[in-house]
């Protein structure tokens, strides 16, 4: 095995790897679900439209790496890409001090590794991950973070086991389909369309200590996918401007953002029984004909479908969580409007507002973060040791690395 390693070259992406790449991400899709058809295990295959980078592109650093080797012939100039793996920096909030000022950390994230399924258990994927995270302690980054599935066992046991990581943090991905009709709107609620900058001045008062939170939203929510931020208010309540709002907020209020996972990439479930394709159509057909009837019906999930993520969720007072759902009804309308089959969200097990967001459990997924210091030293005083710091009841998820 250790020869079989040695064997492997890792070196950086390039566009001539496109095609090599995108079988590699098809074996990986096919090795998961069995086969598909009726006879297989259901899976999610994501459609990346082409661009490999699309989910690290519009981080402030990245990086791609591919691993190769020698084929003796055949390939691309006797060379066969068998596996890669994304990586990203940015500086997040990691903690406070006295719950009020942040402190902010260099740290990296660690997505989409993939491992041909021939040559898994040969130190494929463990090569890939410390190729990147020398690439990470080259950049400063003082930690470093991945997410997968709780029940994702052979990720969890190669970070955990073989990597250095130590599970961290367990937010929940909340899904909810898009309906044929649409939602009405609340009548107990105001919902007021933010300015870029007005959502940054209030974000970065409401989210000061919260874990993750990027020191430059300012560029997430100027980014062509972030679609928009909206303010809930009780319904007497008036908007008067982000200054004023933040000096005396209301009793009860909530925000959250949208952004357009739809032209990164697609995502479509295959292997479902031909009976649940069948039923599913249905509700559809129920839906379109009678939409007065507000019957609940499943999207065609069994073909390349599009989302939008519902990020920098938050709020205050008692009736938040009812705000929240009236800015999820808001977002759905939205998806609704452009063609997706889903809305997703993701929120730590505390998060004060997720009473509020609708959600069918079937969709979503129990996640599960782990994270190492790269780090020699500690460079954020009080914080300490940032991987054995307790969870917050909120954690932000931001939606470029989604």
């Amino acid at each position: 095995m250790e020869d079989e390693e040695a064997a492997v070259e890792v070196r950086e992406y390039s566009e001539r790897d496109r095609a090599a790449v995108e079988e590699v991400e098809r074996e990986c899709e096919v090795g998961s679900s069995g086969g598909g058809g009726d006879g297989g295990k259901m899976c999610l295959f994501t459609d990346l439209l082409g661009d490999p980078l699309c989910r690290i592109r519009n981080s402030p650093a990245n990086l791609m790496l591919v691993a190769e080797i020698a084929t003796g012939g055949g390939g691309s100039n006797g060379r066969e890409i068998i596996g890669l793996v994304r990586g990203c920096v940015k500086t997040v909030v990691s903690g406070s001090i006295h719950g009020k000022d942040p402190i902010y950390t260099k740290v990296a994230y660690i997505l989409g590794l993939r491992v041909s399924p021939r040559y898994r258990r040969k130190g494929v994927g463990k090569k890939l991950v410390g190729r990147m995270e020398e690439w990470f302690r080259q950049v400063g980054a003082e930690y470093c973070y991945m997410a997968t599935e709780q029940d994702n066992e052979a990720s969890v046991r190669l970070f955990t086991g073989r990597c250095g990581y130590s599970k961290f943090r367990t937010p929940t991905v909340l899904v909810h389909p898009v309906f044929g009709h649409s939602l009405q709107p609340s009548r107990n609620a105001t919902i007021v369309r933010l300015e870029p900058r007005e959502a940054e001045l209030i974000y970065r008062w409401h989210f000061a200590a919260v874990e993750f939170f990027p020191a430059d939203i300012d560029s997430v929510l100027s980014n062509a996918l972030s679609l928009g931020t909206f303010l809930a208010l009780p319904a007497a309540a008036p908007w008067v401007g982000p200054e004023a709002f933040m000096d005396s907020p209301p009793a009860s209020w909530a925000v959250l953002s949208v952004w357009n996972c739809m032209d990164a990439f697609r995502l479509e479930v295959r292997g479902a029984p031909r009976l649940m394709r069948a039923a599913a159509g249905a509700t559809r057909l129920v839906d379109r004909a009678a939409p007065w009837l507000k019957i609940p019906s499943i999207p065609n999930l069994f073909a390349p479908f599009g989302l939008y993520f519902l990020y920098g969720l938050g709020g205050a007072g008692p009736a938040s969580p009812r705000l929240v759902r009236a800015l999820c009804r808001h977002a759905h309308n939205m998806a609704r409007d452009g063609g997706c089959g889903v809305v997703a969200t993701e929120v730590s097990a505390c998060e004060p507002v997720r009473a509020g967001v609708p959600h069918w459990a079937r969709l979503g997924a129990e996640d599960l973060w782990c994270i190492k210091r790269l780090a020699d030293g500690y460079t954020h005083g009080p914080l300490g040791d940032w991987t054995k710091a307790p969870p917050g009841r909120t954690i932000f998820v931001d939606p470029r690395e989604f």
